[in-house]
């Protein structure tokens, strides 16, 4: 790796550094803040928070939840999967590893999709800006990036991709590669959870029922791959785990059992989350239009009785008329 990147890119533990045990408060006190990374996760929730603060001066509106969403919970988990004992130990301990990596592409896209920054970014944009925007989020690229089927077999994809090739042992041994699969999980989580849960402005509008399928979809493949690498006798990046030579913790191959069983569980009550909110929001969908099929059919109405009466009263005008004409 050049110099230059080298110096710009934190480092992470490789086997030739003194580790501490991760046991007892090690797993409170050990925390380690990438200037990138917090960086960039500090400007996120300015511009956000920023965004809201510009809506609430001028009276508008923004749900308390969605700000929550966002900065507490989204921005949030990708700082505790960044910074904490999983950052720390996620090369030297495969079960942390598949916790940040469950987390930074299962969990935090959901609350960060559910914040809907865009929308915020449309309301509070000025007009060009706005505009800019807007042509993105309908450009050919959003097309391509937010294609359902296409996000969907990424998704299924990636991990197989990950640990069944030399890719995952190269983000090991690679600090560049290294981040650059942590911003690749974040992102894709993102795009695969926008037409599915988010309510930003897309070029595609998915049914709830293939919304549904989509996640029945992706449940097995990664109870599959976790299965797999559970139950395992041949271990993943064997060299690099190995080389550490620890003498605390879990076994080589039981760390490895632990993040197949991780990868299970965290998938699967991730997307069953997931499938509960959909249901959720297609029950309120459908009742906000039987709502508004119910205030329609009240406006014909209004206008059917409207146009009787007036039909009535021109009537009786009519008949008060003739009798005029008789009576003279």
């Amino acid at each position: 790796m050049p110099v230059a990147f080298s110096a710009l890119i934190p480092l992470h533990a490789n086997p030739d550094d003194a580790i501490e045990p991760l046991v007892g408060w090690q797993y409170l006190t050990a925390w380690t803040f990438p200037w990138w990374v917090v960086l960039s996760l500090t400007i996120i929730a300015c511009l956000y928070l920023y965004g809201v603060r510009i809506l609430h001066k001028r009276g508008d509106r923004w749900p308390l939840w969605r700000t929550f969403s966002f900065v507490v919970l989204g921005l949030g988990l990708i700082a505790v999967a960044t910074f904490s004992f999983l950052g720390v130990y996620d090369t030297v301990l495969f079960w942390t590893h598949m916790i940040q990596h469950m987390v930074l592409n299962m969990i935090a896209p959901v609350f960060l999709v559910s914040g809907a920054p865009m929308t915020l970014a449309i309301r509070v944009l000025p007009v060009r800006p706005r505009k800019w925007l807007l042509a993105v989020l309908h450009s050919w690229v959003a097309k391509v990036l937010l294609f359902p089927p296409l996000t969907l077999g990424i998704m299924i994809a990636s991990p197989f991709l990950l640990y069944l090739t030399g890719w995952y042992e190269l983000t090991l041994t690679n600090d560049f590669h290294h981040d650059l699969l942590h911003i690749y999980m974040v992102t894709i989580g993102y795009l695969f959870f926008t037409p599915l849960l988010g309510t930003d402005p897309q070029p595609y509008k998915v049914p709830y029922p293939l919304r549904i399928l989509m996640f029945i979809l992706t449940m097995p493949f990664h109870a599959f791959l976790g299965v797999m690498i559970m139950g395992s006798r041949r271990l993943i990046a064997e060299e690099w785990y190995v080389a550490f030579e620890r003498d605390w913790g879990l076994s080589p191959l039981d760390d490895q059992a632990w993040a197949g069983g991780l990868m299970w569980a965290t998938g699967d009550l991730t997307m069953a989350a997931a499938m509960t909110i959909i249901f959720v929001r297609w029950i309120q969908e459908s009742k906000r239009e039987e709502r508004r099929h119910d205030r329609m059919m009240d406006r014909e109405e209004a206008r059917a009785r409207a146009a009787a009466a007036a039909a009535e009263g021109l009537d009786s005008a009519e008949t008060h008329e003739n009798s005029n004409k008789d009576a003279t």
